[in-house]
């Protein structure tokens, strides 16, 4: 294993000139290019962002993002699903049109040769540099620097894809490694000549929530509030909602999830399928203290059930709490992450001239709904957060309600760097969001449409139209089903009101409007019925 990085070559800049088909003014002076920082996680629920009123954890570096740039209350996703929604991001257009209609271990690799922002931005004269969790299947393309992990990645002494196709495991865990790896780049690798992307991906807090050793514990057992809606009444939504196996109550694995080892004792409430994977990576000191940790409150839990004193909601809540504890335990190092990135950028003076961006991929179900995980479009998986920081041009501690989608992501950057925006991207810049001036004309409602069914947690397919109040959603494929919510007065989206005749002008409306977005993002259900279901 190595402790750091040993020196890669970086390839050379494409100074090609600006594409044709433009949308914004030519590009500025190099000097006078921001640098952009963008920062993702996967997973990382806005609930569980100390400056979007977290009851359950607090993120003070994450927030110092809000407090000196903008947060955004309402940025979506386009398809909740970790290797769609980076592809959305990186060309700037719906799955369907990008090609990554659904994850990657359905064994359709996101086409590199296509046309992305880090490729532009290159094109306009930027440095780039991707560090972190990828996760499309191919290798990064339009990169000078790129070290990622295969996959998921591991959480413990991961192993990084190098530019030459070689591995490289690192000991340590790995968001503080994929920290280091930034900042290290950010020192000593950058060419200081020239304005920089670096995008830093990280794995935490994805399944199966792994937490360092110096957080295991942080978050006491039985003391995490839990949400609302952790015992769940579905009974007025569509069969959707019922068939999909994502529950607290029923889906965890025994060893993946809940950090047991040995055999599944009790098989009605846990699913037996492996071991933690993590552990297997882990040193002896490592182990040490994963075991100090896990195993006195597992073995306090089988004596309570083989003793008959726990009753299924006694159960549900146990989990509920070790779920919560090793993903907010998790979120705990990417906290100090981007404190330490925020610390470089001060230190090196680059702090004046960088956009830095945290979000993630998109939202996660934390026991809300009684679920885990992601893919509906109902609001807390749709919801991503987003902080941007962007001194001279961001009032601090601004706060926007306008509708962004990670479909703006890639015209907002280019915009902002002064590059071109080619016209078939279909996201939009809100640069002049960012700087206090929203478009008259800026969005009102937006189009959501999520594929990968048959398989893993078995989300129906649907589209949908979310607007500032009103959300109506299509599941298709094997099924037939709508439904219509009113966010305003019923924002846990309980109860479906298509039926209600009352709201039959009401659904004509919306009908009309979710037919407007497709005809306008070319999507349409002979489209969607050309993508075969995947495989796995």
């Amino acid at each position: 294993m190595l402790n750091r990085r040993d020196f890669l070559r970086m390839g050379g800049l494409c100074t090609a000139s600006l594409l044709a088909g433009c949308r914004v003014t030519p590009e500025r002076k190099t000097a006078e290019r921001p640098n952009i920082v963008f920062i993702m996680t996967d997973d990382h629920a806005s609930h569980a962002v100390g400056c979007y009123g977290s009851r359950i954890n607090k993120t003070p570096q994450i927030d110092r993002l809000a407090r000196e740039g903008m947060r955004f209350e309402n940025c979506f996703c386009t398809n909740s699903i970790c290797s769609p929604s980076r592809a959305v991001i990186l060309t700037g257009k719906y799955s369907h049109l990008n090609g990554m209609i659904v994850n990657i271990y359905a064994g359709r690799p996101f086409d590199g040769s296509q046309q992305t922002y880090p490729k532009l931005l290159q094109k306009a004269g930027y440095e780039t540099a991707m560090i972190g969790k990828w996760h499309l299947g191919s290798d990064p393309t339009g990169f000078d620097y790129w070290e990622v992990l295969p996959g998921q990645g591991s959480y413990y002494n991961p192993d990084f894809i190098q530019m030459d196709g070689s591995r490289k495991q690192y000991e340590g865990y790995c968001t503080d490694i994929i920290t280091d790896l930034s900042i290290d780049w950010l020192k000593e690798r950058r060419d200081s000549a020239k304005p920089f992307l670096l995008i830093t991906q990280h794995k935490a807090p994805h399944r199966c929530w792994s937490p360092a050793p110096r957080h295991l514990g942080k978050y006491k057992h039985g003391t995490i509030p839990e949400p609302d809606t952790l015992f769940p009444d579905h009974a007025k939504r569509s069969a959707a909602s019922a068939e999909s196996e994502m529950s607290v109550r029923d889906h965890f694995r025994w060893g993946h999830d809940m950090k047991f080892r040995g055999e599944n004792l009790f098989p009605d409430h846990f699913v037996s399928q492996g071991a933690h994977n993590e552990y297997s990576r882990m040193t002896p000191a490592q182990r040490q203290q994963w075991d100090a940790h896990y195993e006195p409150e597992n073995h306090a839990f089988v004596e309570q059930m083989q003793a008959g004193k726990l009753t299924d909601d006694d159960v549900v809540r146990w989990k509920y709490q070790r779920y919560m504890h090793d993903y907010l335990g998790s979120v705990e190092a990417v906290d100090e992450g981007v404190g330490r990135l925020l610390d470089t950028l001060e230190e090196t003076g680059l702090a004046d001239n960088t956009i830095v961006v945290y979000t993630s991929d998109q939202g996660f179900y934390l026991g809300d709904q009684g679920w885990y995980d992601k893919r509906f479009m109902y609001e807390e998986s749709l919801r991503m957060p987003l902080l941007i920081r962007w001194p001279q041009q961001v009032r601090r501690g601004a706060v926007s309600d306008a509708m962004v989608l990670n479909l703006d992501f890639a015209a907002t950057f280019l915009d902002a760097a002064g590059a071109a925006v080619p016209a078939d991207i279909q996201g939009e810049s809100f640069v002049p969001i960012l700087r206090g001036r929203r478009p008259a004309n800026w969005r009102k409602a937006m189009y959501y449409h999520y594929y990968e069914y048959p398989a893993v947690h078995q989300v129906k397919r649907h589209y949908g139209i979310r607007t500032e109040r009103y959300k109506l959603i299509h599941f298709y494929y094997d099924i037939d089903a709508w439904e219509l919510y009113d966010l305003r007065n019923d924002p846990h989206e309980w109860d479906n009101l298509y039926d209600d005749p009352k709201y039959t002008r009401l659904v004509k409306r919306l009908k009309a409007e979710l037919a407007e977005l497709r005809a306008r993002y070319g999507d349409s259900d002979e489209l969607a019925r050309s993508f075969l279901p995947p495989s796995g």
